[in-house]
C-alpha cells in the first residue's frame, strides 16, 4: 500500500499545504503547516497502534493526519469536505486502492467539528489528533498576537500529551498551562472540540478524558493521582 513517506513526497499534496498554511496566516491563524501535521499524523497513528489496530489502519491514520487540511488551500470554512473532493483524484493517481483512497477521504472531509461525523477508526483518531493540538510552539514566529484569544490560549500551554490507556479505556489529553491565559478561555475555543473527541473516543470503545494542571476537567478520573474539578 501507499506509505505515508510517498505521500509527503507528493508534490501535488506539498502545494496544498503550503498554500493552505500561507493562506491562514494571511488570516492570523496558528501553525497549520508540517508542525501541526507531524503531530496530527502521529499521534492519529499512535492511538490506533495503542489500540491494536491493524497495520494497514494505522498507516492510514498517519496519511489522513498529513492530508487532512489541503482544503485550506481553497478556504477556511468547509475546508474538510473541499479537502476531501481535491484528494481524491491526487491520491488514486498516486496509487493508492480505491478503498484505502475512500477511508482516507471520508475521515479527512469528517473532521470538522461543525459539521463532521465519526464513521470509523481512522476518522476518530484522526479527529482526537486534530483537535488535541494546542502548544505554544504553533504560535507563528513564537510572538503571540495579544488580542488573540487563539494566540494566547496556544502560547500559555507549555506541555501537552495524549495518551492510550487500553486497561481503563481512557484515551487521556494531559495539559500544562501557565497563568498568561486561563482554562475559561480555553474552554471557550476549545469546547466544541473536546466534544467531539468524546464522540470520537466513543467510536473507538473508549473514554476521552482532559486534565490541565493536574484536574481532570470533563470527567472523573478512574486514576487517583488526578483530581477532578
Amino acid at each position: 500500500m501507499i506509505t505515508l513517506e510517498e505521500i509527503k513526497k507528493n508534490e501535488s499534496i506539498r502545494a496544498l499545504i503550503k498554500a493552505g498554511n500561507r493562506y491562514l496566516e494571511a488570516l492570523g491563524y496558528t501553525d497549520h503547516g508540517p508542525r501541526h501535521l507531524s503531530y496530527v499524523s502521529r499521534i492519529s497513528s499512535y492511538i490506533l497502534k495503542a489500540l491494536g489496530y491493524s497495520e494497514r489502519e494505522i498507516e492510514l491514520a498517519a496519511i489522513a493526519g498529513w492530508v487532512h487540511d489541503v482544503g485550506n488551500s481553497i478556504n477556511r470554512h468547509d475546508h474538510g469536505p473541499n479537502g476531501a473532493v481535491m484528494l481524491f483524484p491526487i491520491l488514486k493517481e498516486a496509487g493508492m486502492s480505491i478503498t484505502d483512497v475512500v477511508e482516507i477521504i471520508t475521515a479527512v472531509g469528517n473532521h470538522e467539528e461543525q459539521s463532521g461525523s465519526i464513521s470509523s477508526a481512522v476518522s476518530a483518531a484522526l479527529v482526537i489528533a486534530d483537535k488535541s493540538d494546542a502548544h505554544k510552539s504553533r504560535v507563528r514566529n513564537g510572538k503571540p498576537d495579544p488580542t488573540d484569544v487563539h494566540d494566547r490560549v496556544n502560547f500559555s500551554i507549555h506541555q501537552n500529551d495524549v495518551t492510550v490507556d487500553r486497561k481503563t479505556r481512557l484515551i487521556r489529553q494531559s495539559l500544562v498551562m501557565d497563568h498568561s491565559s486561563s482554562v475559561l478561555e480555553y474552554l471557550s475555543i476549545y469546547m466544541p472540540r473536546i466534544i467531539m473527541c468524546e464522540k470520537a473516543a466513543a467510536f473507538l470503545g473508549q473514554e476521552f478524558q482532559l486534565v490541565i494542571n493536574g484536574h481532570a476537567v470533563n470527567n472523573q478520573s478512574p486514576d487517583p493521582q488526578v483530581s477532578a474539578t
